[in-house]
């Protein structure tokens, strides 16, 4: 019964196999086959009847949703595979024995707090625009900094024709040719961080995510990964339905 049926791309984010946004890159790539046939975007599933293949693969619903926190060093990619053989984040949870994939990115010379699943909607809400989940990060700079570099920071930064929100914005340590920042941004877009700073004549040394909304990195090793902690996994969703 057409009751029964869901969006092709929430099936396939709920059986870990991407985001909602990912899934629809691959129905639209023509990577999706529903009963036998290429998907488009739009068709709908009865996940009790219907079968789903993706680049070959059946589709089925993970029954044991994992919830992970990895620190990403420099020089991998946020992706689970790369047709230019580069270093992927994947092989950083080779040992996990149910698929995942990360929640959002970080640019590859970028390091820290990267979050994992196969929970679809769980990611959906995590990198949906509208939800604004803070993200903090610690940002070496060079040469320097003042005060109206740090105001236009704060207030906001035009990037791609459209103006970044306020974020939040102070000096952790500063020396000669060195300046140590913590930057607190509210969106997720493309190297953010760095674009913001080539704006105002300052060289991105280092670029760390040191939290998510009120989960940190804390004194997890660089390659390391853990599972979140059911008060971490909560205090995200929480985090996450105030800012709708």
């Amino acid at each position: 019964m057409e009751d029964n049926k869901i969006r092709l791309q929430k099936y396939m984010a709920e059986s870990g196999i991407a985001s909602r946004r990912k899934s629809e890159e691959l129905i639209a790539a023509g990577k999706v086959k529903v009963n036998g046939k290429v998907a488009s975007i739009g068709d709908k599933v009865d996940p009790n009847k219907d079968k789903v293949e993706v680049a070959g693969q059946k589709v089925q619903k993970e029954t044991e949703l994992r919830y992970i926190m990895l620190n990403k060093p420099r020089g991998f990619i946020t992706t689970m595979s790369d047709e230019m053989d580069r270093k992927c984040v994947a092989e950083l949870v080779s040992d996990i024995p149910v698929r995942v994939y990360p929640v959002g990115r970080l640019d590859k010379d970028s390091e820290g707090l990267l979050l994992l699943t196969n929970d679809g909607e769980f990611a959906n809400n995590m990198t949906h625009p509208s939800r604004h989940v803070p993200k903090t990060y610690r940002v070496t700079v060079r040469p320097g900094i003042n005060e109206d570099i740090l105001s236009n920071l704060m207030t906001g930064i035009m990037i791609d024709g459209k103006m970044t929100l306020p974020a939040d914005v102070r000096v952790l340590s500063q020396e000669p040719n060195r300046v140590v920042l913590e930057i607190v941004i509210c969106e997720g877009r493309n190297r953010q961080i760095r674009k913001m700073c080539e704006d105002q004549g300052l060289e991105v040394a280092r670029l760390k995510r040191v939290a998510i909304g009120p989960v940190k990195l804390g004194m997890l090793k660089q390659g390391d990964w853990r599972d979140l902690t059911p008060q971490e996994l909560k205090s995200l969703r929480q985090a996450n339905k105030s800012r709708r």
